[in-house]
């Protein structure tokens, strides 16, 4: 099959807010070979993401990512290895290209599902997909009363684990201290309770260290992102002074190897990534791989769409010891009607990945219609990109 078109769809909720919420827009994109269709999600800006396909050419190593993608052949998994590697190459100096790609990559896995009528953790090579037992991702309250009572919240609707995340975590000791408290109180004794701090602390390991105590107290499992990214050395250093908490991180990376060296050098407990952002399911894959190896657990990151999330699944659907999952439970309404499908929680409370082919998630034409942003890219008077129409 020869890939004949990508489309994007710009898609956003009335008013977008500076709230720590990825679900307010999406990215969402269509490829199309061979007669058949398939659905990804960048988590990334919508615009510049767009830009990052259609762009001028700058120079032999800064070309857009459409270059290197219409018009090639996907017949299978090593076409999508071999588009990788040529996004790399053709488009290093377009720090964009990762994102852009994330999506696309996302899609070509759900055509060749379709394709092969086989779930996309098969063509991964998985044999079994195991379930998970979802965490509540959701953001702390605006005060202690407000995250107990968020607490409170996910606990009557059944879930066992939540975490708890970005500001005001950070504002103060005193404060960060009475949240994590009314987080284990209203979570209950046997919960489990994960912290996400939005790289508060850039690289100020001590800052980070001044909370450890009431996580231990509060039976806190991993403490997500207190530093940068890419502050190796910092969460290397907050690693060696942690006792039962485990740090975590990974989302930011925009390759395979940035996460590595997160495990390998930031010596995390947990790596989280985010398909979405390092360029797909493949190299997800192969940080899952390399996980394993090194005893770490590695777990998704998704705070969008459901089509988000079970490609998020994918890449660890076969590992039976990494259990906990990120389930986004505070959608805005968009994120929630741009899939027909939706991953819901069993009588025990675990989530699957669907067992169908490709990502096993319908796209909604109505939704790509009603939150459909009107977007044209012109240079020197010549149309890059006009907005996609619905299917």
């Amino acid at each position: 099959m020869k890939i004949e078109s990508v489309d994007f769809f710009y898609l956003a909720m009335p008013e977008v807010t500076t709230e720590a919420d990825g679900s307010q827009d999406a990215l969402v994109v269509r490829v199309s070979a061979g007669g058949h269709i398939g659905w990804g999600e960048c988590e990334a800006a919508p615009l510049p993401s767009i830009a990052a396909f259609v762009c001028p050419m700058s120079h032999g190593a800064c070309r857009p990512v459409a270059d290197s993608v219409l018009g090639e052949t996907l017949d299978g998994p090593d076409d999508i290895h071999r588009m990788t590697a040529t996004v790399a190459y053709n488009s290093m100096d377009l720090l964009q290209a990762a994102h852009t790609w994330s999506g696309i990559e996302m899609a070509m896995w759900d055509l060749l599902g379709h394709v092969r009528s086989a779930p996309t953790w098969k063509l991964l090579g998985y044999d079994a997909a195991h379930p998970k037992i979802p965490y509540a991702s959701v953001l702390f309250g605006t005060s202690p009363q407000g995250t107990l009572e968020r607490a409170r919240e996910m606990r009557k609707r059944g879930f066992r684990a939540a975490k708890f995340g970005w500001a005001p975590f950070g504002a103060s000791l005193e404060s960060d201290i009475a949240h994590l408290d009314a987080a284990r109180e209203g979570l209950g004794p046997d919960g489990i309770l994960l912290i996400d701090a939005g790289q508060i602390f850039g690289e100020d390991v001590e800052a980070a260290v001044l909370r450890l105590d009431a996580m231990e107290r509060n039976r806190v499992t991993f403490f997500e992102e207190p530093f940068h990214g890419s502050a190796y050395g910092a969460y290397g250093a907050l690693a060696a002074r942690v006792k039962t908490v485990k740090t975590a991180g990974g989302e930011a990376a925009h390759n395979r190897h940035m996460a590595e060296h997160l495990i390998a050098f930031g010596k995390v407990g947990y790596v989280q990534i985010d398909c979405g952002r390092i360029g797909g399911l493949w190299p997800a894959k192969q940080v899952a791989d390399y996980a394993v190896k090194r005893g770490v657990t590695y777990i998704n990151h998704t705070f969008t769409s459901n089509l988000a999330l079970s490609a998020s699944m994918q890449p660890f659907a076969g590992l039976k010891d990494h259990t906990i999952c990120e389930y986004p439970t505070t959608l805005k309404q968009l994120a929630v009607d741009l899939t027909r499908n939706h991953i819901v929680p069993d009588k025990n409370g675990e989530i699957h990945v669907p067992d169908a082919p490709g990502l096993g998630i319908e796209v909604n034409p109505d939704a790509l219609k009603q939150y459909a942003q009107d977007v044209e890219i012109k240079v020197n008077g010549k149309v890059l990109f006009r907005s996609a129409k619905g299917p």
